[in-house]
Order: structure tokens, then C-alpha cells, then sequence
């Protein structure tokens, strides 16, 4: 099972669910974890092979994940604690599998707010997917990951993001990175899927104005939905909670208390 950690709160029923993204860990939500421990009950997670879920024995002898498989981790710890349902906060990637948590199982899921949300990929990415393609297998991954950051967080006031998300992927171990690699050649497939369907569940995108390769996209699909909101954050780079943790926490924290209990 996945690492985890709860901070359970004494009177609120209403659970918050925090799902980080590729090479990062739980850690990135430092910023978020008193405060929303303030008002809601909160789980914190690691995906498999990040931060303190080690990879299983049974991984040894699996060289491909699929979204579906790390989705499933997810729900095994849910269930585990009994939470019949949550709100859940992606950040990168970890969008994508809260999206794919909707699908699959809507009624454990009230609300979704997607940081930094992946929906679309645009041509640079692509292009940066193929030339990782060629080189993950015998390039030090760490040397991919620093790029694939820069690319993604270019701005100097990206620092702080981009230096927190390679500290974490430094924990990876190669192979594990080759998995979450491989994974990511499905997300195309997988987001014209999403695409297709209108999921009739609250949906918040928190974007910062400065995300240039996922917020355009974004703004498109704002317009198509008729569950979801887009707040935009200036000044702001891809990884929105940490880089305006405050603004990102207020808003975050209003827009679920406005859910009935």
C-alpha cells in the first residue's frame, strides 16, 4: 500500500485528498497542510516509487505502469481508511489521475481542483517527450528531469518550484523514472478521452498566468464544461501552490467550504 499520512480533524466529516505529481512527493503540499488541517480532515499521499512508497516486490517484474494501475493505488488507501468520499487536489499530473479517479469512480469524489492541470499537449511537449524518448534509457534521468522543469517552470521566479520538484526526483531510482516515463507515452490517449466526455462533477482549475504550455488549454476547456471555473494566478508559474501558497489556500479553502457536508 502506499505511504500515507492523515491529520484528522475533530469536528468536520469532510475529507481533503492531496495528489502530488510526477518525481514529486507528498512534501510539496507543505504550504497547504495547516492550513486545510485547520478546516478539514486531510490525506496526504505518495505514488508508487515517490517519496516513501517504495516500490513492491511485485514491481520488479513490472516494467510498465499505467494510469489505471497508479489510479488504483490511490483508491486502495481510500478505501483502506474508509472515506466514502473526498474532495481532491491535484497538482501536475496529478490531475490527470484525479481526472481518471472521476471516471472511473465518480461517487467517491466531490469536488476536483486541478493545479496546474494537464489536459492538452502542446507540440513543445511533445517534442520534449520524444527527445527524453530517445535518451532515458542511458542519460542520467536526473539530467531529463532538470529539463523537462526548465521547459515547464522557465521564469526566475519558477526557482523555488523547479528546485523543490528535482529535490524529490533525486529519490527516484532510474528504473522507476523509466516506468513513470513509459506511463507518461499513454497521456495523450488519455486525455482525448477526458476530452469526450462532459463529467458532471465541480471542477476548479487553478492556473498561474505564467503556465505557457498547459493554460491555454485550459481556457478552452473552461469554456466547454459547464461544472468547472478557472481562477488564474499572475505572476504565477506552473506549480501554483507552492509559488502563492496564500492565494492558493484561501480560495481553495472557500470554494470546498461551500460544499454541504
Amino acid at each position: 500500500m502506499l505511504n500515507y499520512i492523515t491529520y484528522p480533524h475533530r469536528k468536520s466529516s469532510v475529507w481533503v485528498t492531496f495528489v502530488h505529481g510526477a518525481g514529486g512527493s507528498s512534501s510539496i503540499w507543505y504550504k497547504q497542510v495547516r492550513e486545510f488541517r485547520n478546516h478539514f480532515n486531510v490525506l496526504l499521499l505518495d505514488l508508487r516509487g515517490h517519496g516513501s512508497s517504495k516500490p513492491g516486490l511485485k514491481d520488479a517484474f513490472n516494467d510498465k505502469y499505467t494510469f489505471d494501475y497508479v489510479t488504483e493505488d490511490i483508491i486502495e488507501v481510500i478505501n483502506h481508511l474508509q472515506i466514502k468520499k473526498s474532495h481532491f487536489i491535484g497538482i501536475s499530473l496529478g490531475t490527470v489521475l484525479v481526472r481518471n479517479i472521476a471516471e472511473s469512480y465518480p461517487e467517491r469524489v466531490v469536488s476536483m481542483v486541478m493545479g496546474g492541470a494537464i489536459i492538452r499537449l502542446d507540440m513543445r511537449f511533445r517534442l520534449l517527450m520524444v527527445f527524453g524518448n530517445m535518451f532515458k534509457s542511458f542519460v542520467p534521468y536526473i539530467w531529463l528531469y532538470r529539463l523537462f522543469t526548465f521547459a515547464i517552470m522557465p521564469d526566475s521566479n519558477h526557482k523555488e518550484s523547479r528546485l523543490l520538484f528535482v529535490r524529490e526526483a533525486k529519490r527516484l531510482y532510474q528504473k522507476e523514472f523509466i516506468r513513470w516515463y513509459k506511463m507518461g507515452s499513454q497521456i495523450s490517449t488519455l486525455l482525448r478521452l477526458f476530452r469526450g466526455t462532459d463529467i458532471q462533477i465541480p471542477t476548479l482549475y487553478v492556473m498561474g498566468g505564467e503556465d505557457y504550455l498547459f493554460l491555454p488549454s485550459v481556457k478552452k476547456m473552461v469554456n466547454k464544461q459547464t461544472t468547472a471555473s478557472l481562477l488564474t494566478i499572475e505572476n504565477c508559474g506552473h506549480v501554483v501552490n507552492v509559488e502563492q501558497p496564500k492565494f492558493f489556500n484561501d480560495f481553495v479553502i472557500s470554494y470546498i467550504s461551500d460544499f454541504r457536508a
